[in-house]
Parts: C-alpha cells; sequence; structure tokens
C-alpha cells in the first residue's frame, strides 16, 4: 500500500532536506506540531522507505576533488566495470543508461592529470566519452 503525503509530511520533508540536521523541536515549531507527533510521522516516512537516509555534503574543492567529469562508457563487461567503479575513489556516481552508450559515470578528480590517469584504467572496459564541466549550476538541488 502506497504511503499518501500530506501538507505536514511534505513540510516536514522540505525542512529536512534542507537541513537534515534539523532538531525534532526546531520542526515541530516550523509546522505547529508537538515534537511527539513530528518524531513519530519521520519514523514513518522513514519505515515506509520515503526517507531512505540522511547525506553530508562535502565542499569537494576544498578536498582537492573540484574537477568533475561526466563520462559516457559503451561496455560487455557489467559487473566488472560495476565493482572496478566501487572500489575508485574518483566515482561518485554510476548510472546504467540507454542509448548508444550503457553507463553514465560521474568522476571527481583533483586535476585533468588524474582524470588522465583515470581515463586510462577504465579504457579496458570499452570505448568512453568524457565530458568536463566547467561550472555547477544546479548540484544536491531541494526537490520538494
Amino acid at each position: 500500500m502506497q504511503h499518501l503525503l500530506d501538507d505536514i509530511d511534505r513540510k516536514i520533508m522540505v525542512l529536512l532536506q534542507y537541513n537534515a540536521r534539523m532538531s525534532i523541536s526546531q520542526i515541530s515549531k516550523e509546522v505547529s506540531m508537538s515534537q511527539p507527533s513530528v518524531k513519530e510521522r519521520i519514523i514513518k516516512l522513514e519505515e515506509k522507505n520515503i526517507i531512505s537516509g540522511y547525506n553530508t555534503v562535502f565542499n569537494l574543492r576544498d578536498l582537492n576533488r573540484g574537477t568533475t567529469t561526466f563520462m559516457l562508457l559503451k561496455t560487455e563487461h557489467c559487473q566488472e566495470l560495476t565493482d572496478f567503479c566501487e572500489h575508485a575513489m574518483e566515482v561518485t556516481d554510476l548510472f546504467r543508461i540507454s542509448g548508444e552508450y550503457n553507463y553514465l559515470i560521474k568522476v571527481q578528480t583533483a586535476s585533468i592529470e588524474e582524470l588522465a590517469e583515470f581515463q586510462d584504467s577504465i579504457i579496458k572496459f570499452g570505448p568512453s566519452k568524457s565530458h568536463i564541466s566547467l561550472k555547477n549550476i544546479l548540484e544536491n538541488r531541494v526537490l520538494l
């Protein structure tokens, strides 16, 4: 059975999306509801997997990972590629996609030279195209 979200659930989710560390007491003030009721709603959203986790967002530029590249890759070695990407520290996201290429990989490196080294290590899986991001305009966008 699908969980129907009401306006209070949506308000709670918006608040948590902007600040996942917001206290129950602050959320309860924002939505004009008691703390136990807010906590119960959050628990229900978590149990239904509508809220599936809480993340910390890092400033990758300050961590020497400021070069963002999107790689399209065509391979028949899907599991080997997945295993490789799970262990490659440069890979932040891996998507199975439709079209001429079957994977989209988001890579964060310190430099173009480090990107070139990564490309050399991934060439064994098949042909790829790389697109270096010049500017991040929307990232980690709030969805609600």
